[in-house]
């Protein structure tokens, strides 16, 4: 297979002890809610469980990728969710206090089960298909970084079938488990090659030298592409979906208490930014590396391991294809298991009620496998890694919309969510148009922001301005649908609200989904802006101090990338 003795070892050690491990998980599991969302985690396997299930090998790809054909500015295909890490300080105690098990829960009890189904829907397709774009990048790596041994379509396969049998058996409580390792191995996989790759091209200043263009290549933005109209949109829409992003639930909600899901959601995603870095300069070095070579640049990372692993030592190329793995299997896993949720809760436990609960255990084991067969089918399907990231990127926010409106304002209806979610979409459906990319193409520049990219058939509405478009189109289809249909009934809107200013206690439990603990009072209004129809909480002692210093470690690591790559 192009590897090593050694190499084949470790791989075989990796996959042999991580799907034991996650089998050996399934022993706790009694009921959907052990299966889907277990809480009894602390705070450090919190942080890896969201480092891990939002850290993959695709993502690398993407940015090394991107770095490679536009420079520095490339590490905003992942730093698009920068400026947004902060507010999860704020955001995880909130999902926590819904007290869910998956988030088309919290869309029942903020509106009603035909918006919980919609959600499902929508959240089952993007999970399978970030599933398929973590397969392709993760498949491109490998077979470029074995020289063409092990095919793309086997190193899927592989991926597969291992993640499939440990969360199928353990579900979430495997996956976290599972993620501590595997972070850490995404750890090794994200920093393993960089410094070899950057002593062979003699370092910062090697790569200046080196390389055509280097001031634009050396640059962090990339006027006409990666601006900052574009990171601050990117940004934006980041924010708006990550809350529908099915997997997030679990980041937030898994943990004991909100503190643990508070410093596992924001630290594990810090962590991510560092990790980016260390992608983004690997990127800029294989320029230099491999001037004047034909290279694939969705093959970069993969073509750099084969290059300079094998030659230090034995067995590194299996401890990079391990890492890899890892980085790919910690995100499928959680993302198939809040899919399953998904579908078995949300759907078919409404469709056929009043069964006995290993009865949906089942049903929902067997839907994972159709998700990961979702997920096989845009992995090999789809042509581009990058292409994939940017799909992915809009789904989530078109139902973003209708859940920062229910969270902040009491008069969204049943109505508005649905139509702010279809308009969002309809929108995005109207700006890929050949016809509309035309017309817009004739409109003058505003603030010298062009429209369209490209010429001809490959011309495209500028992406930024497409979530311009589709988060406007939404919100406002939202506010109006909403204002012109009858209000959700008071009761349901004073329970939902209850649920989240009212904090999570020791050893709770919880009879059903959404609902508040027997004997538990909620806390008094304190509202920020004192408007009838508004609900703006005021922010705790902790959120604020927590909020401000997630602010300061993003412009400490944004200095230290700006440091770094100045040489």
């Amino acid at each position: 297979m192009g590897l090593a003795t050694a190499d084949k070892v470790v791989l075989t050690v990796y996959l042999v002890g991580i799907t034991g491990l996650g089998i050996w998980m399934a022993r706790r599991i009694r009921t959907t809610g052990d299966f889907f969302m277990p809480r009894r985690f602390g705070k450090s396997m919190m942080m890896m469980h969201a480092f891990g299930s939002g850290t993959h090998s695709d993502q690398a790809v993407g940015v090394a990728s991107k770095t490679f054909t536009s420079g520095l500015s490339g590490i905003w295909y992942q730093w698009l969710y920068l400026f947004a890490t902060p507010f999860y300080w704020l955001i995880a105690p909130v999902m926590r206090r819904f007290r869910a098990i998956t988030t088309a829960d919290i869309f029942e009890a903020r509106y009603d089960k035909s918006v919980a189904g919609l959600f499902a829907v929508v959240g089952m397709f993007s999970l399978m298909f970030n599933i398929g774009t973590m397969l392709k990048g993760s498949g491109a790596v490998i077979t470029a970084s074995t020289g063409g041994m092990i095919s793309q379509n086997l190193a899927i396969g592989v991926m597969t079938a291992m993640f499939v049998i440990y969360g199928i058996a353990g579900g979430l409580s495997a996956a976290i488990v599972t993620d501590f390792i595997q972070g850490v191995l995404t750890i090794i996989f994200s920093f393993l090659l960089l410094p070899f790759i950057l002593s062979a091209v003699g370092g910062i200043d090697g790569i200046r030298n080196t390389i055509n263009n280097a001031d634009n290549m050396f640059s962090l933005v990339a006027p006409g592409e990666i601006g900052f109209f574009y990171i601050i949109i990117i940004a934006f829409n980041a924010l708006v979906g990550i809350v529908t992003q099915p997997h997030i639930l679990g980041n937030c909600a898994a943990g004991r208490t909100e503190l643990d899901g508070r410093s596992g959601m924001m630290g594990g995603n810090l962590l991510k930014r560092i990790c980016t870095i260390a992608w983004c300069l690997t990127g800029l070095a294989a320029v230099a590396y491999f001037t004047g070579s034909d290279v694939n640049p969705d093959e970069v990372y993969g073509h750099a391991a084969r290059e300079f692993l094998p030659k230090i030592m034995p067995g590194l190329l299996g401890v990079f294809l391990a890492a890899l793995l890892a980085s790919v299997m910690s995100s499928c896993d959680s993302f198939m298991i809040a899919s399953s949720g998904l579908f078995t809760r949300n759907i078919y436990s409404r469709l056929v009620p009043n069964r006995p609960e290993q009865h949906y255990l089942r049903i929902g084991r067997f839907i994972a496998l159709l998700i990961v067969a979702g997920g096989l089918y845009f992995a090999y399907s789809m042509e581009n890694v990058i292409k994939m990231l940017e799909v992915f990127w809009r789904i989530p926010a078109m139902m973003g919309i209708a859940f920062w409106l229910g969270l902040f304002w009491r008069r969204t209806t049943v109505a508005g969510a649905w139509i702010a979610t279809l308009a969002g979409f309809g929108c995005w459906y109207l700006t890929e148009r050949e016809f509309f990319v035309g017309w817009m193409s004739g409109i003058p520049e505003i603030f010298d922001l062009p429209w369209v990219r490209g010429e001809g058939d490959a011309a495209s509405l500028y992406l930024p301005w497409q979530m311009v478009f589709y988060l406007l189109a939404g919100t406002l289809g939202g506010i109006l649908a909403s204002l012109a249909t009858r209000p959700v009934a008071r009761e349901k809107l004073d329970l939902f609200y209850a649920l989240t200013r009212t904090p999570v206690l020791a050893d709770e439990k919880v009879a059903k989904p959404c609902t508040l603990p027997e004997n538990t009072q909620a806390l008094p209004v304190r509202k920020l802006i004192p408007l009838q129809n508004l609900e703006i909480p005021i922010p705790s002692a902790v959120s604020a101090i927590g909020f401000a210093t997630g602010w300061l470690v993003v412009i400490a690591i944004i200095g230290l990338f700006f440091w770094i790559s100045q040489g």
